[in-house]
């Protein structure tokens, strides 16, 4: 199993030095003030590969809601696909609650079909770039919509089209007590899983229940990536046990 952790280029050596198979740095960070050249280098030289991405679309730049411009999306979605496979990159998730985030009094109808066509224009510029999509649902804190790994699959059922899949976050679940054997019910469409410990913290701080989650999952025949999202209190110190923790626990689960 590949492990990977969720961070900035910058931390690669610590994340490599941890035991970190890849990095998951942000679609936002291919859009920053450097020129792209630039970034390039930094991510020929982060000592890790960056298969996988997430932050996919700002906050101000709207998916659903009355003010959504889909020739906007298409012209920054075009972009960011275009730089992800420049750099090595496979997969995006589709967070985004901000962008995503049904307004209030917003028909929530309008907004799934918004969705909807959100997800088949990215369809679309995936097939140019051969990246895939992985819709990541969030807890109901951080999201009014795709909110379990259920109505993750449904949108992308209604989507319809081969690159969109489905990812599995460990922390969502457990923070909307969606049960974990979800994953087994929705096998065919998972493409990723990201995990944390109880506060978001890192994995082997808390309780949430891994050799449940992992048996499901390997019950499944899952080989994709599971990258750490979480919140590190001090990432160089804490990165390794936590590494060794996760591989320990999905070699020992059945």
């Amino acid at each position: 199993m590949q492990f990977g952790v969720c961070t900035g280029i910058e931390n690669g050596e610590i994340a490599r030095a941890a035991g970190f198979s890849f990095i998951e740095p942000t679609v936002r960070s291919l859009h920053g003030g450097n020129d792209f050249p630039v970034i390039q280098a930094a991510h020929a030289a982060a000592g890790l590969p960056t298969p996988t991405f997430n932050v996919f679309v700002p906050g101000d730049l709207k998916i659903t809601g009355p003010t959504v411009d889909l020739a906007k999306l298409q012209v920054y979605v075009a972009e960011s696909l275009g730089r992800v496979r420049a750099v090595g990159g496979e997969l995006v998730v589709f967070g985004s609650g901000g962008a995503r985030n049904i307004p209030d009094g917003f028909s929530r109808d309008a907004a799934w079909q918004q969705l909807i066509d959100f997800l088949q224009m990215v369809a679309v510029e995936c097939d140019k770039t051969g990246i895939s999509i992985a819709i990541e649902p969030l807890n109901r804190k951080e999201s009014n919509v795709i909110n379990s790994v259920a109505e993750g699959v449904k949108l992308a059922q209604a989507v319809d089209r081969v690159p969109i899949r489905v990812l599995a976050d460990l922390y969502h679940m457990q923070e909307d007590a969606e049960p974990t054997d979800t994953v087994v019910e929705n096998a065919a469409w998972l493409t990723h899983v990201h995990v944390a410990d109880s506060g978001r913290l890192a994995p082997g701080t808390g309780s949430y229940p891994y050799a449940e989650f992992f048996g499901y999952l390997k019950r499944t025949g899952y080989n994709g990536r599971i990258a750490f999202e979480c919140r590190w209190q001090d990432f160089e110190e804490e990165a390794g046990a936590a590494v060794e923790y996760l591989r320990r626990a999905w070699d020992q689960t059945g």
